[in-house]
Order: structure tokens, then C-alpha cells, then sequence
């Protein structure tokens, strides 16, 4: 009684089973009908499915739809996080010891090359400088009286010889006097923003002592790297879009400044030097940018998804060649939704590949293409190609 059951439940799931796949597959309709089974379980074919099992039966061909086989340029692209720094940044440093007494510059401020930013007590010094030219003063009045003698005669060419010396010496003292007290003002090395200020008329300062940091950042430098893999493709003054982590909506334009000359080996990258112009004065040295590179890559196939089949061996597409299909095994580099990229030993540009109608194909088959319109399958094509 209980193998009555089980049979009576085999036959069930059978009769199930073969009900779904003549529904919903359309190749099994022109099977059974081809080998009589059809008519056997009283069932009428369809009439898409006698159609084209007239067709081929009638016109030996299948009907199937093909589209034309397209190429693509691969974009290759590299991301980065890079760090910025200014074009210049300069630390200006106290040449001398001694008590401020006058300050030129604002925190944030801007000062050109050459602008006194800072003065010392400079008393002593300008007391020295005085004290050198009057020395200087003097030594020039004998020197010119020693000449006025040497053309009478009444000195001898010893004399006048100690009077240049004396000449020149108390020259080289106003010298020494006068830079001594040029050490009592700070020049500003370049022009730039100055940075915050701890510093205020009074204070005593030493030798070496910091006083301000002066930066020009009408250009970020931006350091990063890239795979040694592109070693070969970057170049200098080649563009890079980026986008600072901190401004998220805005993009920038930059170029390729310099490039290392040794692939670090623990990291096996390179490291590169971009530059950007900050003439909106938006970016500050530090600031932490998302590089993006584009290099052109490979030329792929492109293909409609559609056309694409899989098999035990992987994945191919049904190649129409004089009105017969062949299979033709296929690489898959990247699928997108309007297209599949591909690479393949014997498929070429141009070449109609089968979209619709490949369920009843077997290699060799003839074929009938009913539309060659590739537009509504593919998709409009586009111009800044793919990313790997």
C-alpha cells in the first residue's frame, strides 16, 4: 500500500514537472512536437511555438534577432588620497637678541618679499653706526691731505700708505655698523599669509628663536601615490581631478608636477607631486584631497547582455557568419547594464551575434535575422568610456 503511494506521488510530481517546463519554456513545445509526444498527451501547440517550428521546417532557417558587435576604449583610473602643502612655507627665524619694539603684521595677514615685519631695539647699533662714520669722515680727510703733501714732497710713500689703510678699514667698520643694525629688522623672505602670531611689542627674543611662519599658497602641492603598474603611463603635466575630504562638492583640476624616481618596495607604489591653483583662496596646506587619474586602456568588445550564454565551459554568444551560427567562446571583462565588454579570439568588431530566439541554436544551425537594430538593446554609446 505504501509503494502504491509513493508511485501515485512520482507520477504527480512527474506530470507537475513536465506541465511546468511545456509552459514556460519555449523551446519544449517544438521538442515533444517534433517527436510525436505532443499529440500523445493531447495537447495543441501554441502558436508562437508552430510558427517557428513551421518556419524552420518550411524555410530551414530559425528566426532569431542579432545585433552588431561594437568597441570600446577601457578607462583605466586610479584613486588616490593625497596631502597638501603650500607652494612655499617659510619659518622665519630671530638673527639677533633683543627686545621687540615694533611689530608689522596681523595674524592671517599678507606681506610681500621684502616687507619689514618686525623691529628690534636697534639704540646701540645706530650709536656704532655713527661712531663709524665719523671715523670714516676723518680717516677720508687725512687721507686727502696726505695726497696734497705728496705733491710737495713732504711725506714719504710709508705715510701715504697708512692713511688708504686707515681709509679703508674705518669704510669696512660703517659696513660692519650698518648690518649690524639691518639684524635689528626682520624681513619678510616671501611673499605669503602669515600664520597665527605669539608675539607682542616687548617681548625679548633670542638667536634662533621662532617668530612666524609665512606661507604661499596660491598653489597646493598635493603628494600621493600610485600602483607601480601605471609607472609607465604617468607623465608630467598630465591632469587629475580632485576633491578636498573636507569640500565634498567641490572639484578641481590639477597637473602632474613631479614624479619620484624609485617605487618604494614595502608598498610597491610611486610616489607623485601634483599641483592645483588655489586662486579662490579655498584650500590650506594640510588638507587631505581624493585624486582621481584616468589612463587609456585596452579597446574591448561590446556586446548587448542579451547575447550573452553560458555553457559547461563558460560563458559565449551564437556568432551568425553567412547565415549560420557558430559558438564562440567569450571573456567577460565587465558587465554593465546596457552592455556587456568582452574579449575574444573569434569574435571581431562588427560581427552579429544572436539576442533573442537562441534557445532552439545548435552549432552550424542556419538562421533567418529578423531586426538588426542594435540601438534599443545596447543603449545610446558613450563617449568617456568604462572604468576597470
Amino acid at each position: 500500500m505504501a509503494a502504491l503511494r509513493q508511485i501515485g506521488l512520482l507520477i504527480i510530481v512527474l506530470v507537475a514537472g513536465l506541465y511546468i517546463w511545456i509552459t514556460y519554456v519555449p523551446a519544449a513545445q517544438p521538442f515533444l512536437d517534433r517527436i510525436g509526444l505532443l499529440d500523445l498527451l493531447g495537447i495543441e501547440a501554441s502558436q508562437t511555438a508552430a510558427s517557428e517550428e513551421g518556419g524552420r521546417r518550411g524555410g530551414g532557417a530559425a528566426r532569431v534577432i542579432a545585433v552588431s558587435v561594437g568597441e570600446k576604449s577601457v578607462t583605466d583610473r586610479i584613486n588616490a588620497i593625497g596631502d597638501g602643502r603650500a607652494r612655499r612655507s617659510v619659518t622665519v627665524r630671530s638673527s639677533a637678541v633683543g627686545v621687540i619694539t615694533d611689530l608689522y603684521l596681523t595674524a592671517g595677514g599678507y606681506v610681500q618679499s621684502g616687507d619689514i615685519i618686525i623691529k628690534l631695539q636697534d639704540e646701540e647699533e645706530q650709536i656704532a653706526l655713527e661712531q663709524a662714520k665719523i671715523q670714516l669722515d676723518d680717516a677720508r680727510a687725512e687721507a686727502d691731505r696726505i695726497k696734497r703733501l705728496e705733491a710737495t714732497g713732504a711725506t714719504t710713500e710709508v705715510r701715504k700708505r697708512e692713511a688708504e689703510l686707515a681709509q679703508r678699514s674705518a669704510e669696512l667698520a660703517v659696513r660692519q655698523a650698518e648690518f649690524d643694525l639691518s639684524q635689528r629688522q626682520v624681513a619678510a623672505p616671501i611673499s605669503g599669509w602669515v600664520g597665527i602670531i605669539d608675539l607682542e611689542e616687548g617681548d625679548r627674543v633670542n638667536a634662533q628663536d621662532v617668530l612666524v611662519t609665512i606661507t604661499d599658497r596660491s598653489e597646493i602641492l598635493i603628494d600621493f601615490r600610485v600602483p607601480e603598474r601605471v609607472v609607465n603611463k604617468i607623465e608630467i603635466g598630465q591632469s587629475f581631478a580632485l576633491t578636498p575630504l573636507g569640500l565634498r562638492d567641490t572639484t578641481l583640476t590639477g597637473e602632474v608636477s613631479a614624479i619620484d624616481s624609485v617605487v618604494d618596495r614595502a608598498s610597491r607604489t610611486l610616489l607623485v607631486q601634483g599641483r592645483v591653483a588655489n586662486d579662490a583662496d579655498l584650500l590650506r596646506a594640510g588638507m587631505a584631497f581624493s585624486v582621481n587619474l584616468s589612463f587609456p586602456g585596452e579597446t574591448m568588445l561590446s556586446i548587448a547582455p542579451l547575447a550573452v550564454q553560458w555553457s559547461s565551459e563558460g560563458p559565449f554568444v551564437w556568432a551568425v557568419r553567412d547565415g549560420k551560427v557558430s559558438q564562440v567562446a567569450v571573456a567577460i571583462v565587465q558587465r554593465n547594464s546596457d552592455e556587456v565588454l568582452v574579449t575574444s579570439e573569434g569574435l571581431k568588431k562588427d560581427d552579429m551575434v544572436v539576442t533573442e530566439g537562441v534557445q532552439t541554436l545548435r552549432e552550424g544551425a542556419e538562421v533567418n535575422i529578423s531586426s538588426q537594430d542594435a540601438s534599443a538593446l545596447l543603449g545610446p554609446e558613450k563617449s568617456q568610456g568604462a572604468s576597470l
